[in-house]
C-alpha cells in the first residue's frame, strides 16, 4: 500500500463509541471487529451492574474495548452544539463525553459511529454530522430544536436557559421541540 491508500484507509476506519445505553441493550463487545471505545464516566456509570461489569471489564482487559478520554477543545464544542440544539438540560456529562471523543475521532480523520439509544445523544451527533446506530430503539427520525417553557404561565425561555424554575411563576420548566427539520 502506497501513502495515499494508507491515508484513505484511516479516513474510512469505522470506531465505535458506546453509551451506557448500548451496554443496558445487551450490546457484546465481542460482537463486532472495529475498535471500541468508551470514556472514563461511562465505565464509572456501568461499574457495579453484574453482568454488564462482568462483560465490560473481561472486554476491557483482553484490548477489544479501550477506555479513552476526549480532549477539553472536543468537550467544549460538544456542550456547544447541545446548547444550540437545547439538548444540554437533559445531558449527562458522561453523554457529553461520548459525542466529544466521537468529534474528537472525527477529527482526526477516522469514521466514528455512536452506539446509544439515547434521544439527546442521537440529536445532537444528527446535529454535529457524527452517525449513530440505536440498539432498541427507533433512534431519532427528525433533528429536533428545543425551547424551554413555563407549562403554568407559558412564558418561553432560550433552549439553553439554564434555570429550572419559572422566574416569573416558579413552576418547573418543560421543554418542546420549536422546529422540525428532516433528516438524511
Amino acid at each position: 500500500m502506497d501513502r495515499e491508500e494508507n491515508i484513505t484507509a484511516e479516513q474510512d476506519k469505522k470506531v465505535i463509541i458506546l453509551d451506557t445505553s448500548a451496554f443496558v441493550a445487551g450490546f457484546d463487545p465481542f460482537s463486532v471487529n472495529e475498535e471500541q471505545y468508551i470514556t472514563v464516566r461511562i465505565k464509572e456509570e456501568l461499574t457495579g451492574e453484574s453482568k454488564t461489569d462482568i462483560r465490560l471489564n473481561t472486554a476491557i482487559e483482553s484490548g477489544r474495548l479501550k477506555v479513552k478520554y476526549p480532549e477539553k477543545q472536543f468537550l467544549e464544542a460538544a456542550k456547544s452544539t447541545a446548547k444550540t440544539t437545547g439538548d444540554i438540560a437533559v445531558l449527562s456529562a458522561a453523554d457529553i463525553e461520548v459525542l466529544a471523543l466521537a468529534l474528537q475521532f472525527k477529527a482526526e480523520g477516522l469514521s466514528p459511529l455512536i452506539a446509544t439509544d439515547d434521544y439527546a445523544i442521537q440529536n445532537v451527533a444528527k446535529h454535529m454530522g457524527i452517525e449513530y446506530i440505536p440498539l432498541a430503539t427507533f433512534g431519532v427520525r427528525t433533528s429536533l430544536k428545543w425551547i424551554r417553557y413555563c407549562p403554568a404561565c407559558y412564558r418561553k425561555y432560550p433552549s439553553n436557559h439554564e434555570a429550572k424554575i419559572c422566574a416569573i411563576c416558579g413552576t418547573e420548566l418543560k421543554r418542546k421541540p420549536i422546529r422540525r427539520s428532516k433528516g438524511a
